[in-house]
């Protein structure tokens, strides 16, 4: 019989006392630590971690938000966040007094794919993250590095710097390198013709390229040219660009060395010229740099870091609370223990349970299967490796091994992109359970087949 599909909850409100309750400790708080004067929105945003508008809804107790968020209100507070502080909408109990006992439906959670649009309301803050990065953006010539491997939240987390970044009057532009031609990588000059004009057209205008451009200055000087008299000239506000996938440069090593150079260098002119303070960069890439680059040429060792960390246990069962799933605590930790808190890995997983009405601890029991729902994703991870001989041994390696597994860097940082193993060092381990007991039957069956 199928299970009727569990919906999302609208959120967790304050109670009357759990409002009370905080609102006395930021009273003595105030009186305390800052001189009797009320703390505004944006005092609250660097005291707890949390965003404007989250603190606007917990204060007004009129839209919900999600345990975890509360605990982490209160605990700025130096509160603990106890049952009777909080409960849900009167809307949703109604529901469930008339015996649907299911959360009621605002939006169904998107098929976990790529970037979690910018209005879901599943993307989960690891604060405090965001709200430094919301931060760091504001300083002049401000250079943001993203990294983390693929599929851990990088391009969600530049889309809400650049959000933040235009509701406080600066232009953006997204570009992923991933849409560049491969021929453009195979010169620099048309490399970066192609990367201005990319700019000028994120930015909505015209390409001058041929006004600008001096093929006896070279195509490093003819873009800072386009870019210090044109672009940064002609817009007023400061300009952001979120640069995504730039490790797809690491594969041509002369290109990359000139362009990340041009970065560093338009990075550094910030320090000395005020038009180049206009211009704020956010750069990802999903593995450590491999190619070597001048320490002093690189912009990898300079400006704000932000390195994306698998979901703890707090996180998961926050985002479980999101899909309105009420998961044991055991089921959890076997699923922590099967994908190791890979956002993407969790998020399918919760989408299936939410999609399929099934409870954790039957999705537990088929992960594994042919038909299982991480069927197409280790398919495609094999697919990836197959296309690489060397990794594909090298990770064969790992999972075989009882102990870490010392790989040459270039290999280690490369299936590290991929989210296949955690390194120390260089000593590689396989990053979870799911792709060790995969890769582990599939080299077994291929073992036995050349029997």
């Amino acid at each position: 019989m199928h299970l009727q599909k569990t919906r999302r909850r609208r959120g967790l409100l304050l109670t009357p006392q759990g409002l009370k309750k905080l609102q006395t400790a930021k009273s003595k708080a105030e009186i305390g630590e800052n001189s009797g004067n009320r703390y505004t929105l944006e005092a609250l945003n660097e005291r707890t971690g949390l965003s404007v508008d989250t603190l606007m809804k917990i204060f007004a107790c009129e839209l919900g938000v999600d345990k975890q968020t509360l605990k982490y209100c209160f605990q700025a507070f130096n509160l603990v966040l106890e049952q009777s502080d909080y409960g849900f909408p009167e809307s949703q109990q109604q529901d469930e007094v008339l015996g649907t006992n299911l959360p009621v439906v605002e939006t169904a959670p998107e098929i976990p794919e790529g970037q979690v649009p910018l209005d879901s309301a599943f993307y989960l803050e690891r604060p405090p993250i965001e709200i430094d990065c919301y931060k760091a953006i504001l300083q002049p010539g401000a250079l943001i590095r993203i990294k983390a491997p693929r599929r851990m939240g990088k391009t969600s987390l530049m889309s809400r710097i650049l959000q933040s970044a235009t509701k406080d009057g600066y232009r953006t532009v997204y570009l992923s390198f991933q849409l560049a031609d491969k021929a453009i990588f195979q010169d620099l000059n048309k490399f970066l013709r192609w990367f201005c004009a990319s700019i000028s057209l994120g930015l909505q205008v015209q390409n001058q390229l041929t006004d600008y451009w001096d093929e006896l200055f070279g195509s490093k000087i003819s873009s800072k040219i386009y870019f210090e008299q044109y672009l940064l000239a002609k817009i007023t506000s400061p300009i952001v660009l979120g640069l995504d996938d730039v490790d797809m440069l690491f594969q041509y090593p002369d290109l990359a060395d000139d362009f990340f150079g041009l970065l560093r260098a338009w990075h550094e002119e910030a320090k000395n010229r005020e038009i180049w303070k206009k211009l704020r960069l956010v750069v990802a890439h999903a593995t450590e740099v491999y190619i070597p680059l001048n320490v002093n040429k690189s912009p990898f060792n300079v400006g704000f870091p932000v390195e994306l960390k698998s979901l703890n246990r707090e996180q998961v069962k926050a985002l479980a609370e999101r899909y309105g799933l009420n998961c044991s605590q055991p089921a959890l930790e076997q699923l922590l223990a099967l994908v190791s808190g890979q956002p993407y890995l969790v998020r399918l997983a919760f989408y299936y349970l939410w999609q399929q009405g099934v409870t954790l601890e039957q999705f537990l029991s088929t992960a594994l299967s042919a038909n299982g729902i991480y069927r197409e994703h280790l398919q495609q991870q094999l697919w990836n490796l197959q296309q690489n001989p060397d990794l594909m041994a090298a990770f064969a390696e790992i999972v075989k091994a009882a102990k870490p597994v010392e790989l040459p860097l270039e290999q280690a940082f490369k299936l590290q992109s991929m989210g296949l193993v955690h390194l120390s060092g260089n000593q590689a381990t396989s990053s979870c359970q799911l792709y060790a007991k995969y890769f582990g039957r599939f080299l077994s069956n291929q073992q036995a087949l050349t029997i």
